[in-house]
C-alpha cells in the first residue's frame, strides 16, 4: 500500500502555530523580525513565497530551525512515498480530510481501526470482508473529525474495545462508556504481539500515539513536517514540544508515522526535516 497526498501544513500553517504556541501576535512578530506587516500578513496566509531571508529571520524569532523553515517556504521536501506494511490500510474519513487506519493480523485474525471519523460505511465492510475478529477502536483524540463515526463501528463491532487517554473521554460521550484508558507506556495485547501506548498531550490534554508493527499513529499530534494546533485546557505548546522530541522522536528513525492528516513520513525524516525540532 501507497500513500500519496499532500503536506497538511504550508509555509503559513507553521508559523501560525509557532505564532500562536508562543502566543506572539502578527503585530508583535513583524516588529520583532522587520518584515512588514502587510507583506507579513501575506506569507502568513500563503499568498506570496518568503525569501530565504525573510525565513531565517521569521523562524529566529519562533524559536523554528532556520534551515528546515527555509526548505518549507520554498516547498523543497516532502517525505518518501513508499511501500507501506500489508498489515495496515488506510482512508480518508469523508467527508473530512482526516486518515483512519486498518491494523490487521492477517495470521492471527484479529483487527483493530484507529480513528473512525466519517461515514462509518467503508469501516465497517471492509473490516466484515476480513476473517477477523475487531479486538480494538484506537482514538488518538476526542476531536469529531476523528471519532464521530465510533458509535456506529462499535454498533458493528460490539465485542471491539474502545481506546482513549481519560483526559479526552467525556468529550466523546455515551460512545466511549468502558473505554479502556491510556497509561502512558502501557500496552494492549494484540494477536502474538502488542500495540504500545504514549500520552503525548498538547494537542489535546488527552492527545495520545499508538505504537505497532514499525508505525506510530500520531494522530494531530505529529504532521510530516509540522504538528498539531493546541485545543488543550491543561497542556499547551511546551508539552506538545515534549512529547514529540522526547517522546516520539525517541523512537528508532525507521519508524513510519502514521499522522492524523496527510502524509506518512518516517521519525528519521521528522528530525531532518521538521521545522518545529
Amino acid at each position: 500500500m501507497r500513500i500519496v497526498m499532500d503536506l497538511e501544513d504550508t509555509f503559513g500553517d507553521i508559523v501560525g502555530k509557532a505564532s500562536a504556541g508562543h502566543k506572539m501576535s502578527a503585530e508583535a512578530l513583524a516588529s520583532r523580525t522587520g518584515v512588514a506587516s502587510a507583506r507579513l500578513k501575506a506569507l502568513m496566509g500563503d499568498q506570496q513565497k518568503p525569501t530565504e531571508d525573510e525565513s531565517r529571520t521569521i523562524a529566529a524569532a519562533l524559536e523554528l530551525n532556520a534551515d528546515k523553515l527555509v526548505d518549507s517556504g520554498l516547498e523543497r521536501w516532502k517525505p518518501e512515498t513508499r511501500d507501506l506494511d500489508a498489515r495496515f490500510g488506510h482512508q480518508i474519513n469523508e467527508p473530512y480530510p482526516s486518515n483512519g487506519y486498518f491494523i490487521v493480523d492477517a495470521d492471527e485474525r484479529v483487527a483493530a481501526f484507529v480513528d473512525p471519523g466519517g461515514s462509518p460505511e467503508n469501516i465497517v465492510s471492509t473490516l466484515r470482508k476480513s476473517p477477523v475478529s475487531v479486538r480494538y477502536i484506537l482514538l488518538t483524540h476526542k476531536h469529531k473529525d476523528h471519532v464521530d463515526a465510533l458509535a456506529d463501528v462499535r454498533h458493528a463491532f460490539p465485542e471491539a474495545r474502545v481506546v482513549i487517554h481519560r483526559n479526552d473521554v467525556a468529550a466523546v460521550g455515551s460512545p466511549a462508556e468502558g473505554a479502556i484508558g491510556i497509561d502512558d507506556g502501557g500496552t494492549l495485547p494484540f494477536g502474538t504481539s502488542e500495540i504500545r501506548l504514549l500520552f503525548t498531550p498538547g494537542h489535546t490534554d488527552g492527545s495520545s500515539c499508538f505504537i505497532y508493527g514499525g508505525g506510530v499513529f500520531t494522530g494531530d499530534t505529529l504532521f510530516a513536517g509540522s504538528v498539531g494546533r493546541l485545543f488543550g485546557d491543561r497542556f499547551g505548546y511546551t508539552d506538545l514540544m515534549h512529547s514529540v522530541s522526547k517522546k516520539i522522536f525517541a523512537l528508532p528513525d525507521e519508524t513510519v508515522v502514521f499522522p492524523g492528516h496527510g502524509p506518512p513520513s518516517t521519525i528519521g525524516e521528522e528530525k531532518a526535516h521538521n521545522p518545529f525540532f
